[in-house]
């Protein structure tokens, strides 16, 4: 007997089962149709048992997601609309929530709130899905943050440290560099094992082509999904993106991994909601948002943490941008946000406009519990620094008048002006956590003292160089790290003036 043969006897008895187990019965089920459509919205008359966030199916092959319940109509958001969409429409059940694939696959990939790509390259293949939105994992569930995240930044590493499972804001006004820092924090976690998810909303198509080739130049997107709702995707898509792009990073926090998750940007998620709303007829609050906009945000941050090593010892770390009107913190959107978060980095106009780059105000900057995950000998180097640079700076107000000052007093304000320059910082120039230990020492050391300015970045890349070539760590005793950085130091200065003989 023939393989063929064998195959239609199974088939023929499979058949046969299933007709002695079938049974007629009554099948209820509800049917709605489309009352009208447009704007990304769509009304449904009937399914009075449809419930919220569940996915509606159209017979045109259009999905949409329930945002709003009437004792009439259902408002929903649209997930995808064909062309033949149009009032009138069947639409029924489908007892589902919203997921989205998750997992390995994803990894140096772009692709929108839905799952699908975006990149033009193979449909991505993921074993797992997740709904993307759930309930924050429980107090019992988390721990305290006690790991550093490194950022390569001089300011943030030193001054404003941030832990793994921390929430960050990111805040300023438009233009000022909040993007580029984000990008050189991605692009600083290469080597580090930390997995990173960009989720970029209402963004024009041109600045999110920037942003992915900044990260394919920089080697990072092997680490790296993108999700992408850009302006001209439905409005429901840019509600949903980052609540897509959390979802895809608390699946590699639950297995262990430490992930990091930038919002870019989160006033445009507000706007996006704020539109929604408006459209389905909710009653707007302060500036016309919705009531729950403040616990929106809270509930997507919420999801944010640094979990027990019984429930695998992963983490998600949050860094939410959020822009500012003229410097304005007092607005509603970023005060909601602060009060949310962990901290804030504080992006200045007028540092900007000096030639302070990157533009971080550290008077207005705070990082509440970042601190505690700091390693010691970097929390020992910079414990006074910023207080002591706040100092520098109401001091140095004085020297705008011409006042006389006292010899001490111009020796903290030159320290000042000097710990100033050393905190600059050229873009897509992240540096490792050994050099930011290499020039806390040389610092607190005097070892910049009486340099002049336009001496510091030459100091500080030489001092990079040798950092570089060294076996310096991070657990090093401080008298070695003190012993070598003073014999650089004094090696640069030896050949400068073997130089300065030579030319003489």
């Amino acid at each position: 007997m023939n393989s063929e043969a064998i195959c239609q006897e199974s088939l023929i008895a499979a058949r046969r089962r299933w007709l002695d187990r079938y049974r007629f019965s009554v099948r209820v089920s509800e049917l709605g149709r489309v009352a009208s459509v447009g704007d990304g919205i769509v009304w449904i008359e009937g399914l009075p048992t449809a419930a919220i966030d569940e996915v509606l199916k159209i017979e045109d092959g259009s999905r949409a997601m329930v945002f709003h319940l009437t004792e009439e109509l259902v408002g929903a958001i649209l997930l995808e609309e064909t062309d033949q969409l149009a009032a009138g429409c069947l639409v029924s059940h489908s007892g589902q929530h919203l997921g989205i694939p998750v997992g390995d696959e994803l990894l140096s990939r772009i692709v929108d709130p839905l799952g699908r790509p975006l990149d033009g390259l193979t449909a991505i293949e993921c074993k797992n899905r997740r709904e993307i939105d759930v309930l924050s994992p429980p107090i019992v569930e988390r721990d305290f943050v006690k790991r550093p995240l490194y950022t390569g930044n001089k300011i943030i590493d030193t001054l404003i440290p941030i832990g793994k499972g921390q929430r960050q804001l990111i805040i300023g006004d438009n233009g000022l560099g909040k993007s580029s820092l984000v990008l050189d924090i991605v692009i600083n976690q290469k080597g580090k094992q930390v997995r990173c998810v960009y989720v970029l909303i209402g963004q024009k198509r041109s600045s999110v082509m920037n942003t992915v080739e900044t990260l394919k130049a920089a080697g990072t997107l092997e680490f790296t999904t993108i999700v992408v709702a850009d302006a001209a995707a439905l409005p429901g898509l840019q509600y949903l993106a980052p609540f897509a792009g959390t979802a895809i990073a608390e699946d590699w926090m639950r297995r262990g991994l430490d992930t990091l998750v930038i919002y870019d940007d989160l006033t445009t998620h507000a706007d996006c909601y704020r539109e929604l709303s408006l459209l389905l007829r909710r009653p707007p609050g302060r500036e016309a948002y919705p009531a729950d906009i403040f616990y929106l945000h809270s509930r997507l941050l919420e999801r944010s943490t640094c979990l027990s090593a019984k429930m695998g010892g992963g983490s998600l770390t949050a860094l939410p941008l959020v822009e500012t009107k003229e410097g304005e913190l007092a607005s509603y959107i970023p005060t909601n946000l602060i009060s949310i978060t962990d901290g804030q980095i504080y992006f200045s106009e007028p540092l900007f406009s000096g030639g302070f780059l990157p533009a971080i105000d550290v008077t207005r900057s705070v990082s509440r519990i970042g601190g505690r995950a700091q390693d010691a000998g970097i929390r020992k180097e910079a414990g006074r620094m910023k207080l002591d640079y706040l100092r520098f700076l109401e001091l140095e107000v004085f020297t705008r008048f011409g006042a006389k000052l006292e010899k001490s007093i111009e020796r903290q304000i030159q320290r000042g002006r000097v710990l100033r320059e050393i905190l600059k910082q050229d873009q897509q120039a992240p540096l490792p956590i050994e050099f930011q230990m290499a020039w806390l020492v040389a610092f607190n050391s005097g070892l910049f003292d009486g340099a002049g300015l336009e001496e510091i970045p030459g100091d500080l890349e030489y001092l990079a160089r040798r950092v570089a070539a060294s076996t310096l760590t991070l657990s090093s005793p401080r008298e070695e790290w003190v012993g070598a950085v003073k014999r650089w130091f004094s090696e640069k200065r030896e050949r400068i003036g073997v130089g300065d003989e030579q030319k003489g």
